[in-house]
């Protein structure tokens, strides 16, 4: 800790209160909070712009769109983060939460469940016995969601503190169901038809490599339904760059230094001061916070560390018009909302155990959605009548591509579209815009590639494992989930405890405990 005498603390002038290591969402956020606290703020950022992975850009030459190319929903960032900083954001509904194709049915969820939703369940069910259950589990999880959400923006309690607290608002077995038990498990217990369980379980498996039989798996369904107190995914008006670039103007307006095309080299620290290099200069600071991935800041520092790789391909196209599908359905209901391929519970689980195997999937799950029926705004006058389609790969993890990654990379592309085209009038591929070259309007991005574009270590978009939102030892209670070995040096990033998705939350707790220290 720091020292109390005078004579020590003139040390400390002329050096940075803080030095923050990447210029992502998270480091923004906590450049703005200790900034707007009076703290001297420097964040170094490797690439020409700030944003990390919550980024907008147009992949293809001489096209106008601002397509969120790698991260792309937000549901965890809290509103008392975007009140607190002042944040102009406009985050909107989707007019559907998801469809799955089924044949020449298909399972339709409305936003706000009516008489469609309730059809569609019993035309692929047979009964609505599995609607009943899945409104009653998805209130539950509602009333755990606006439990749990406050406590992500303060410090940790025992996980008996926090199971005491949800069991005060949701009577019954949901702790043991989301915590305890196996996501899989819970779900076949809870739904009869494989589909329903498929729906329901791509939200513990969205950048996870895990069975449904791991709580691996839960721990990446809870923070996917527990969002801001609602668990409700929405569309950033303007893409992830509408949020990027409000992090950053709240963080240079309080005053913070940002610094692109600043590559940081290493990372020193004795616990009282800390050195950071980047290029030819070396800074001095009293806390260094890293927006980086744990591993990363690990070698910066000189440890040994191993990452955890991602395994998730993302594809971005831009269509001339959204295609007609075989069902029936309004490709505009369709496609607003999840629209989840080929991720039945049995096809998931296949995947993870053919990919565990060193195997490609034999049928890829994925899923896909349309920005731009929400937010046309990402489309510039040019392209009035074109819509935008993004899909999430899942179960391909990056060892898959290790050696043949664009040859892997094109290979799915084409299996993705085809598999795709089962559903449709018309192939996808007559759909595609073309850019000023005359080439069609798709681009598609591996674990590799998100490592080598962004500097995420095996394109892990989590940049790591995710915890629990609660200490795992009587010794992190009262902290933040944000500390390392080494007393001034803290995580800010997806890495900390509760980070992880587009949240800010990270940055938050550990702008909370430098200020507690400061």
């Amino acid at each position: 800790m720091f020292p109390t005498d005078q004579a020590t603390w003139e040390g400390f002038r002329g050096m940075d209160d803080v030095v923050i290591v990447g210029g992502g969402h998270n480091g923004l956020v906590a450049a703005a909070y200790l900034a707007r606290a009076g703290k001297s703020v420097r964040v170094l950022e490797k690439l020409p712009h700030v944003g990390g992975a919550a980024v907008s850009a147009s992949p293809w030459e001489g096209v106008d769109a601002r397509l969120s190319r790698f991260s792309y929903l937000v549901s965890l960032l809290p509103d008392r983060i975007v009140s607190d900083l002042g944040l102009k954001l406009a985050l909107k509904s989707r007019s559907a939460s998801s469809y799955t194709p089924n044949g020449k049915s298909g399972l339709l969820v409305e936003r706000s469940p009516g008489a469609a939703t309730v059809a569609s369940f019993e035309a692929v069910c047979g009964s609505l016995e599995d609607w009943e259950r899945w409104q009653r589990w998805y209130a539950d999880l509602e009333l755990m969601a606006e439990a749990l959400a406050p406590t992500l923006l303060e410090p940790l309690v025992s996980r008996e503190h926090l199971r005491v607290h949800v069991d005060k608002v949701v009577r019954g077995r949901l702790w043991e169901q989301v915590f305890e038990r196996p996501i899989g498990a819970t779900l076949q217990e809870l739904f009869d038809n494989n589909l329903v369980r498929g729906v329901v379980a791509t939200d513990a498996l969205i950048g996870t490599h895990s069975s449904l039989h791991s709580l691996r798996a839960n721990k990446c369904f809870l923070y996917h339904v527990i969002g801001n107190g609602t668990g409700e995914w929405k569309v950033p008006v303007g893409g992830m760059g509408g949020v990027t670039a409000e992090l950053e103007r709240v963080a240079r307006e309080a005053g913070a230094q940002i610094i692109t095309g600043a590559e940081v080299t290493s990372v020193e620290s004795d616990g009282r001061t800390a050195s950071v290099t980047y290029g030819d200069t070396t800074v001095e600071a009293r806390f260094v916070l890293s927006n980086v991935a744990p591993s990363v800041l690990g070698r910066l520092r000189g440890l040994e560390v191993h990452d955890a790789p991602g395994c998730q391909l993302k594809i971005n196209m831009l269509l001339r018009r959204l295609p007609e599908l075989k069902s029936g359905v309004d490709a505009r209901l369709a496609f607003a909302g999840t629209f989840h391929l080929d991720e039945s519970y049995d096809q998931l689980e296949t995947a993870y155990l053919e990919s565990i195997a060193g195997q490609v999937p034999s049928v890829l799950p994925g899923e896909m959605y349309c920005h731009s029926l929400t937010d046309p705004s990402i489309l510039g006058p040019s392209l009035q009548g074109h819509e935008t389609l993004t899909l999430f790969g899942l179960h391909l993890p990056a060892s898959l591509f290790e050696g043949r990654n664009a040859e892997l990379r094109d290979e799915l592309v084409k299996r993705y579209l085809d598999q795709l085209n089962a559903h449709l009038v018309e192939p996808i591929q007559d759909c595609l815009a073309l850019d000023a070259q005359g080439n069609p309007c798709i681009e598609a991005r591996t674990p590799l590639d998100l490592e080598e574009e962004l500097g995420l270590p095996g394109g892990n978009i989590f940049h790591g494992e995710l915890d629990w939102p609660f200490a795992e030892s009587d010794e992190q209670v009262g902290k933040w989930g944000v500390e390392t070995d080494v007393d001034n040096v803290f995580v800010c990033g997806a890495g900390s405890r509760r980070g992880g998705g587009v949240s800010g939350i990270g940055g938050h707790n550990a702008a909370r405990a430098v200020l507690e220290r400061i």
